[in-house]
Formats: C-alpha cells, structure tokens, sequence
C-alpha cells in the first residue's frame, strides 16, 4: 500500500477545502438572484391572498401587476416616505425600533372598484417567528381578509394560523370601534369568542401560545399605522 507524508495529506485536505469552498461561493452567487425571486414572488402570493386572490407561482407576478395598484412607505405619524421601496422593507428589523423610527411599508390594491389597503404584520409564536398581511376595506377599520405564515410551530397546533378556516374569521372584523378608537382584533381561547362581536376571533384550540402571539402582533403592527389611518379618514 502506498503511504504518503503527513505534509502531502495536509496540503492536499487543504486544498480540497479551499475548491469545495470555491465552489459552494460560486453557487450561492450565481443562485442568489433565483433566491431573491423566488423570496419576491413568495411575497406577492401572500399579499394577494390577503385580498382573497388565489395564485401560483406562475401567476403571482401577472397578478399582481393587475390587482395591487400602489406601494409606499410612512411615518408613524402618518407622512410618506420618499425614496424607500415598500417591498424593501424587513419588518423584523422595523419592529426592533422606537415606533417613533419605524418605515411602514402598505400596499394598495383596486378590486371591484374598492380600494384595500394591506398592512404587513411581524411577530412571535411558541416556536418563532409568525408573519402575515392584513388587508382593511377603504373605511380602513373593517378587514377585507388575512394571511398569516410561520416559521416552525405545532402541526396541528399553532401551524393552523396558516389555514383559510382560521384566517377567514378576520373577514368583516373590525380595528376601530364605534367611538373611533383603536382596538384591534382579539384572538381569544378558541371557542370563546363571540360569534356576534365585531372585534373578537377563535384563537387555536391547544395554540394557546401561538393565538395570543397572533393578538399581540395585529395589536402591535396595525396601532403603528393609526395616525396614518386617521388622516386618510379626513
């Protein structure tokens, strides 16, 4: 059998380290941009949903085009920001902020000659992050429809903050009450809610952890956008 010295089996494991390294640089590069894509169109799907528009991912880019009429970016006080892409915008990194700081990306879409507005959400289940849109009716108070995603919870459990049956609840429900203050949508212990109330939902039954996550985020992100809602009122 033929032996080699220590110093050829070190030079040749380092080289082999350094192609394989090369290599797997050179895949990400050239991947990136199909990773980019598919993270944008990924997006566009769950903003469309939140208007109860079905897609592929074939026709997500088309539909959009065709039903989500405008993007921009405000304040928390209600003043547009120019020069910043909505669809830039890491909620995550936004919601580390003092509200005060915060970049509030909406869209705008046109559907049976209504205007929606759709309002990203960010925020923690039981076993990581949780994530959505919501979209409001031009009264900006009553909820056109919902889509909610997770990263890691409970099949089952908290995993079915993903299902229509779950996200259809939020259709018709109100985030301002009848004196015009901000109250948002509750997620209650699933099947205490009132059936009648304009303001309250089911949250999951044993997704306790991942419901009260999902009330605490529509309560977070949405009062962020407030003053500008108040000012569209106007």
């Amino acid at each position: 059998m033929k032996s080699f010295s220590n110093t050829y089996i070190f030079l040749f494991s380092s080289g082999l380290v350094i192609l394989v390294a090369a290599l797997l640089s050179i895949a990400a590069i050239v991947l990136q941009p199909f990773q980019k894509k598919n993270v944008e169109i990924n997006n566009k799907q769950n903003i469309l949903t939140s208007v109860n528009i079905e897609t592929t991912a074939k026709t997500a880019e088309e539909l959009f085009s065709k039903y989500i009429i405008e993007s921009y970016v405000i304040s928390p006080s209600g003043l547009k920001k120019e020069g910043i892409d909505a669809f830039t915008i890491d909620m995550k990194k936004e919601l580390a902020k003092p509200v005060e700081e915060r970049n509030l990306p909406i869209f705008v879409s046109s559907i049976d000659n209504e205007t929606q507005y759709i309002i990203p959400v960010y925020g923690k289940g039981l076993w990581g992050p949780i994530w959505g849109y919501v979209s409001l009716n031009s009264d900006l108070s009553t909820i056109y429809g919902a889509n909610f995603a997770h990263k890691g919870e409970t099949p089952g459990l908290g995993a079915e903050i993903d299902k229509k049956e779950f996200q259809a609840q939020f259709i018709g429900k109100q985030i301002f009450n009848e004196s015009g203050l901000f109250v948002s949508v509750s997620v209650l212990k699933g099947g205490t809610a009132d059936p009648y109330s304009k303001y309250e939902v089911d949250g999951i039954s044993g997704g306790t952890i991942t419901s009260k996550g999902v009330d605490a985020m529509l309560k977070d992100c949405l009062s962020s956008y407030e003053s500008y809602f108040k000012i569209l009122k106007k």
